[in-house]
Parts: C-alpha cells; sequence; structure tokens
C-alpha cells in the first residue's frame, strides 16, 4: 500500500512475505547464537546507563525555577526569625536561642548564595544579631 497525497491509498502489489535472508532484522537474544566471544559484544550496551545517572544527577541539581524557590524558602525562613525577634525585643523577652537560629539560618543561607550584595546584607544582620547577643550576655552577668 502506498499512500499519494491527502486523500489517496493506491495499491503497489500484494503482501509481501517476510525476507529470510541473514540481514540484520530483530533477533531474540541466545537464540541462534553461537555462546562465547560473539556473544560478548552486547556487554557494550551497558555504557548507555552512564547517561541515565548523568542526567538523574542534572534533576538533583535543579533548574533556575527550583534554585529560586528554594532560595525563597530560605529567606521565608530568615524573614520568620527576624520577625519573632522584633516581637522579642518590643517585648522585652528576647533569648539567646532565638538569636542562635538566626545565626544559623543566616550561615545556612551564605553557604547557598554567591551575590554579593546579599551577603553584604546577611553580613549585617549577623553582626547585629552578635551586638544583641552580647547586650544580653551582659545584662545577666549585670543581673
Amino acid at each position: 500500500m502506498k499512500v499519494i497525497g491527502p486523500g489517496g491509498i493506491s495499491q503497489t502489489g500484494g503482501p509481501s512475505k517476510a525476507k529470510t535472508s541473514g540481514g540484520s532484522g530483530f533477533r531474540l537474544p541466545g537464540v541462534g547464537e553461537a555462546q562465547g566471544p560473539a556473544q560478548s559484544a552486547g556487554v557494550s550496551a551497558t555504557s548507555g546507563i552512564m547517561g541515565v545517572e548523568a542526567l538523574l544527577a542534572l534533576q538533583d541539581v535543579g533548574g533556575p525555577l527550583e534554585r529560586k524557590r528554594k532560595a525563597v524558602s530560605r529567606a521565608g525562613r530568615i524573614l520568620d526569625v527576624l520577625d519573632e525577634i522584633k516581637v522579642a525585643l518590643l517585648e522585652g523577652a528576647l533569648t539567646p536561642h532565638q538569636l542562635d537560629r538566626l545565626s544559623r539560618a543566616i550561615r545556612d543561607e551564605r553557604a547557598q548564595t554567591d551575590d554579593p550584595k546579599l551577603e553584604a546584607v546577611l553580613e549585617e544582620i549577623e553582626v547585629r544579631a552578635a551586638v544583641e547577643m552580647a547586650k544580653l550576655e551582659q545584662a545577666r552577668r549585670a543581673a
């Protein structure tokens, strides 16, 4: 059968018979083949697995949208901790644990960023947290 255009088909001959010549058609592995060195050539097909491993590694890295989503999540965590500290400062109930959480969140973010402006802001927040920690320690010693 031959397709000759959008509306027609033409019959070019009867059904064709399967070719039985020694071509390289579909074969089941191990059927009609000699056992031995000739069969070991199929082992080289495992090199395709390396390509799959590389694709899986790339999926773990994530694309730009995934990196942005993670960065927004980390930034939200820092902002939440900063908000808790602000409320605690206004109430006069700031604890070293809250400042420690902020320092850990900043260290985690600093390890993930390569933006110099963001690093400068994180440095300022970290310095301010250290100042507040020193104030808390002085107040404890005085009490």
